[in-house]
């Protein structure tokens, strides 16, 4: 009877053994699926900046040359993922793109200040290393977020402003302009008309703190462009760049160059650009806000962009949106203003181009 026991306890050892190692095998056999799916996997997602863009205020000719240009940017950075590229590139040189046209607040396009110049501001972040560069109110450098990239590549500092990023940028080699460079007759006009109401102020209230703000602040700021996007490597990246508000004084900055409110990437997470009420995206430090909502709440990406834009940054009285890709390629394009000029691109050259909200 002693032997009968002892060959049963055997045999049900054995049985759990194999049992065991067959569910070792399947949950290898599984993850070893699950990379060989994400191997390779990229994508890439851009903003032109949000705000009150109607389509009764938009002509054909203007829709058509805005979402070709949106198309051309993407496209661009697109084809450096594809062909194996790093997401630091593909986000500098798609910003690149819409840097060097005049139908957006950046580069070429960039708003006045309230004396008539134009100041510039970029920021750009890798998600593997967390490195990170930054410039604010430049007005000489062609292209700000190459700028930025040098600071982060060339430099012991994540952040440089004014004159002093300015002489960076020229032993740097960078592509030096006259300020005349920036100007757009419509973007001139658009400082006009609130130089000509800046004596008409609001008084708003926000929980019983009262400030004095120019009735158009609201729409005087939006037109800011970003990318973020996930390289065949599974690194992320994400830059944003701006000739920020419209009318601003006394050297003004906003969230764009601010890593963690315009601008964040971590492969932990997401890489995020942003585009709105720059102050209230610093105070919400909206672009980490997201990622830490990813990492330690377990949210995903869709569910912690929702929360940040739809929630927490309206409350604080700011309005904009994000852009963002997550380390599965998953994106989010998330605003609470009438439109954003966005668009995105997967690996399987699937292409979404939007406007409005709807």
């Amino acid at each position: 009877m002693k032997k009968i026991f002892l060959l049963f306890s055997l045999f049900l050892f054995l049985a759990c053994n194999i049992s065991i190692e067959k569910d070792s095998e399947k949950n290898e056999s599984t993850e070893a699926e699950k990379i060989q799916d994400s191997a390779g996997n990229f994508g890439i997602v851009i903003h032109g900046g949000a705000g009150t863009i109607l389509k009764e205020n938009m002509s054909d000719s203007l829709e058509q040359a805005y979402k070709a240009k949106l198309e051309e940017a993407i496209r661009t950075g697109h084809e450096i993922l594809a062909n194996g590229g790093t997401a630091i590139e593909a986000v500098q040189r798609t910003i690149n793109v819409m840097e060097n046209s005049p139908l957006f607040n950046a580069g070429k396009g960039a708003v006045f200040t309230n004396d008539g110049k134009n100041e510039l501001d970029a920021s750009i972040m890798e998600g593997e290393t967390l490195n990170a560069g930054a410039v604010s109110g430049v007005t000489t450098v062609k292209n700000p977020i190459n700028l930025a990239w040098e600071v982060m590549e060339n430099s012991e500092h994540v952040m440089l402003s004014g004159k002093g990023a300015e002489q960076f940028a020229k032993e740097r080699n960078l592509e030096i302009v006259d300020p005349k460079y920036f100007y757009t007759e419509n973007r001139f006009k658009s400082l006009e008309r609130l130089k000509a109401r800046d004596s008409e102020k609001t008084e708003l209230d926000h929980d019983s703190k009262t400030a004095f703000v120019d009735p158009f602040i609201k729409d005087s700021k939006f037109g800011t462009v970003g990318c973020a996007a996930l390289d065949k490597n599974g690194n992320l990246a994400a830059g944003t760049s701006t000739g920020g508000m419209t009318n601003k004084k006394w050297g003004r900055i906003g969230d764009a160059p601010i890593i963690g409110a315009g601008t964040y990437a971590n492969n932990k997470t997401a890489a995020i650009s942003a585009t709105g009420w720059g102050e209230f995206f610093i105070r919400g430090v909206v672009a980490y806000d997201i990622s830490a909502m990813m990492e330690y709440k377990g949210m995903s990406l869709a569910e912690a962009a929702k929360e940040v834009i739809q929630n927490k940054n309206p409350e604080l009285g700011g309005n904009g949106g994000i852009i963002a890709i997550d380390r599965n390629g998953n994106v989010s394009m998330e605003f609470n203003t009438a439109g954003m000029y966005r668009a995105k691109m997967n690996k399987d050259r699937d292409l979404e181009i939007g406007i409005y909200s709807e």
